[in-house]
């Protein structure tokens, strides 16, 4: 969308008359803005481009990078004369009674549009990337557990619950998902990624996005771009990844999240990639943004990115330099709080070193936001749906964040999130009976189940006086609820880090006298440090935090059949117990409802279905990358060091079987643009009902760059009461084995290529393979081309019993 010219304020004492056709809701968006822009005065611009963090501390520990070097006091009163662009965090940053904190962010906006001319509210924004991030909501799955699901249904649904609750109370913008693509699992925000995929983050991450803004929120990608590809998997590390790697991992996703999910806003990178600064690239935030991908939404800066520039970056000389690089670059919203975007800016357009263009083209994008989220409406109302029917003087208690519905759903994901890894003896699911001793310092602990962003983890752990809002049961907790039957004893045996080893002995004695071991062991999520994963808790290797794996080794010993669960926010090296542990089960922070639902998977209630978004390694040197490697990034004579990981990307295992019939007839040729159906039945030839997901990798044998050995390109979910089949279609289209040519330009190429239908990446686990040429002219592709394989999953119907 082309933005259109408009005369700039007056720069004299009478400010332009405020009112016009810019408050008629018959006229479109565009014609309102186009209108409003000019009648605004300089400073009034400005006020629309930022946003006030109200309660942020810039004491004490902190939930963003720097924020105590970075929050500066502000004067509300008169910085609200000018109108305000958004309001940060206005239920993120302390514990409030949600019925409260409608009540006060309603009072906020009608203080808002009061002081202003125009009368025009805040955008409000929160995070709510595994919920509503906000005391009393719903903590549900984080997102490397929606990857584990491998079900982007179920992720659109708990999404709109999500968007549904925040625009209750007044929320406009949720910032998520998080689309970055996981390369080096000991980033400590590897838990917030969906997987180390391109493909499947896509996916599940535009199923994300749909949910979200279905409910009226306005879904921010993040971050954009490069992010996880950190040098050493150091947090705000610069990014060295070549431009394939951009564009052929990194991108994607992002591209399909604006294309087929419809976001409306992007969020910039922290990251420097190849020595520029996401923030102040406008190759990045405008050539390839908006030029080529045509996005027309709102770029908003990661908390205090834009002051980075000057502080971390060094690539501005002060606040007015570090706006006129990230306004020149793209980035239309200063987030969390003002600080280059407000007198330093206004200062900058009247010395003339920012032109005041690039002031209009931010506000036009700002202000059409606004305009189709009905807050430039004259009827537009501060008091949000949640209190429409309530006395504003009776609020509290009144909103419920976390009704049965949105926990039913919380446990649904977390179910089908459960990865079974191995089970050699069977003996998952476990007896009503016996004894059984839990063990580890996860297995009674309600934040075992919670991620970094989830309110108890990012906000509640520095208000220790304050209740947790939610009901969160722990694997101790739910294994006696679900197996009565059984003597369950306890012992935590260690912490999750530190190095203090003198509990591990009563724990040893628990697991000695029981017939079998639960060891709950894994990560606490925190901030910077303050845990074991999350933003800013980078791992030097891939070893279990603390001493857990000396305690396993000690339980590994007493002979009692020891099965490890591991509730954490990135994979552990486990070859060490690979041969040892009765059976293994990962989950990855799995929510409020994660520990029902492990409970129903080690006693049996629940069939585990859940697949791996990341591989799990054998050893703890940061091996393996991930499962995209070319021949020689896998195991080979070249070099000492194996990659080959103990779990594959893909990989789980069921309490039931399933056979997968020989596909039918495919095509020998197709063109390079052409496409193809690939079917298969699916059966299940267990004795209980089951979910497979059938996952389709390409192999390229030959090609003008070097290519992953296997790439996804399509999966299903296949859900089957036992003896029942279903026949799977894969829509395989050319466009979905493209890739980065030799000369940088996405290409389709003629060849050979070798589908394979598979349980994982591993090549072992191929179990029917189509092959087919592609022929004709090789084509160049851009963000038009075909993103999905088509799926769909149709029951067979058995031929009746004569």
């Amino acid at each position: 969308m082309a933005i259109p010219a408009v005369p700039h304020a007056r720069r004299t004492a009478t400010a332009p008359a405020a009112e016009g056709p810019w408050r008629d809701p018959s006229l479109t968006p565009g014609e309102r803005v186009a209108d409003l822009v000019p009648r605004m005065t300089l400073e009034e611009k400005a006020a629309q481009l930022y946003g006030v963090w109200v309660g942020a501390d810039a004491d004490g520990d902190g939930v963003a990078p720097h924020q105590n070097d970075m929050v500066d006091p502000v004067d509300w009163d008169e910085l609200t004369t000018r109108g305000l662009g958004q309001l940060t965090r206005p239920f993120g940053t302390a514990p409030v009674d949600p019925g409260l904190g409608a009540l006060a962010l309603a009072r906020a906006q009608r203080r808002i549009a009061g002081a202003g001319r125009f009368s025009i509210p805040a955008l409000a924004h929160e995070e709510c990337l595994a919920g509503f991030t906000a005391w009393g909501a719903t903590a549900y799955p984080v997102p490397l557990s929606w990857g584990a699901a491998w079900n982007p249904e179920l992720v659109t649904e708990m999404a709109h619950r999500i968007g549904r609750d925040m625009r209750s109370v007044g929320v406009h913008q949720g910032l998520a998902p998080v689309l970055d693509v996981a390369r080096d699992l000991r980033w400590g925000r590897v838990e917030e990624t969906i997987g180390e995929d391109p493909y499947l983050v896509g996916t599940i991450g535009t199923a994300y996005v749909r949910g979200l803004e279905s409910a009226g929120i306005v879904a921010t990608l993040k971050h954009f771009a490069g992010y996880a590809a950190s040098a050493g998997a150091r947090n705000l590390a610069p990014v060295r990844a070549g431009a394939r790697e951009m564009a052929d991992v990194t991108l994607p996703p992002f591209e399909m999240a604006l294309r087929e999910g419809g976001a409306r806003s992007v969020m910039s990178s922290y990251a420097e990639i190849d020595g520029v600064p996401s923030a102040a690239d406008p190759g990045l935030l405008t050539q390839l943004l908006r030029d080529t991908w045509g996005f027309t939404g709102t770029v908003v800066a990661d908390y205090f990115g834009i002051g980075f520039l000057e502080t971390l970056h060094k690539v501005a000389a002060d606040r007015a330099d570090a706006a006129r690089l990230a306004l020149g670059a793209g980035v239309d919203v200063e987030l969390p709080t003002v600080r280059s975007y407000g007198d330093a800016l206004v200062a900058a357009v009247r010395e003339g070193s920012v032109a005041e263009e690039l002031v209009d083209r931010a506000l036009y994008r700002v202000l059409l936001q606004k305009c189709e989220l009905g807050l430039l409406d004259p009827d537009w109302s501060p008091l949000p749906a949640a209190l429409r029917d309530t006395d504003p003087e009776r609020a509290r208690h009144t909103v419920d964040l976390d009704p049965p519905e949105n926990r039913a759903l919380a446990r649904d994901l977390a179910e089908q999130a459960c990865v079974l890894l191995a089970n050699p003896d069977g003996v998952l699911p476990l007896p009503g009976t016996g004894r059984i001793a839990v063990v580890g310092p996860r297995a009674n602990d309600p934040l075992a189940m919670l991620g970094c962003y989830s309110f108890p983890s990012h906000v509640g752990v520095s208000h220790p006086g304050t209740a947790m809002g939610i009901d969160v049961p722990t694997v101790l907790e739910a294994l006696r609820g679900e197996l009565p039957g059984t003597e369950v004893g306890f012992a935590a045996g260690c912490e999750v880090d530190g190095s203090d080893t003198s509990a591990i002995a009563d724990a040893v004695r628990l697991a000695g006298d029981a017939d079998v071991c639960v060891a709950a062991v894994g990560d606490r999520a925190g901030l910077f440090g303050r845990g074991t994963s999350g933003e800013g808790c980078d791992a030097a290797d891939l070893s279990l935090p603390g001493v857990q794996g000396e305690l396993l080794d000690a339980l590994l010993a007493t002979g009692t059949p020891v099965v490890l669960v591991l509730l954490t926010g990135r994979p552990y090296a486990l070859g060490r117990w690979a041969d040892r542990a009765a059976a293994v089960v990962q989950t990855f922070f799995p929510g409020e409802e994660g520990g029902p639902a492990l409970a129903g998977v080690l006693s049996g209630r629940v069939n585990p279905s859940g697949r791996l978004p990341v591989g799990v390694p054998k050893g703890p040197g940061g091996q393996p990358w991930t499962y995209l490697q070319p021949p020689l990034g896998l195991a080979s004579g070249v070099s000492n060091l194996d990659p080959t990981p103990l779990y594959p990307f893909g990989h789980g295992i069921s309490y039931t079987s399933f056979d997968w019939e020989r596909p039918g007839p495919v095509p020998a040729e197709i063109p390079t643009d052409g496409s193809a159906d690939i079917e298969l039945t699916v059966r299940n030839t267990g004795d209980r009902e089951g979910a497979e997901v059938v996952q389709l990798y390409v192999h390229d044998p030959v090609a003008q760059t070097t290519r992953p050995q296997a790439r996804l390109i399509g999966y299903a979910r296949v859900e089957l009461a036992a003896g029942a089949a279903a026949r799977v279609r894969f829509r395989f289209h050319a466009d979905l084995v493209s890739f980065t040519g030799i000369n940088g330009r996405r290409v389709v190429e003629p060849g050979e290529l070798e589908l394979r239908l598979a349980a994982s990446s591993a090549a072992t686990a191929v179990r029917r393979t189509v092959r087919l040429r592609l022929t004709g002219p090789e084509r160049t592709v851009d963000h038009r081309r075909r993103l999905v394989c088509g799926t769909s999953v149709e029951p067979v119907a058995e031929p009746a019993a004569h």
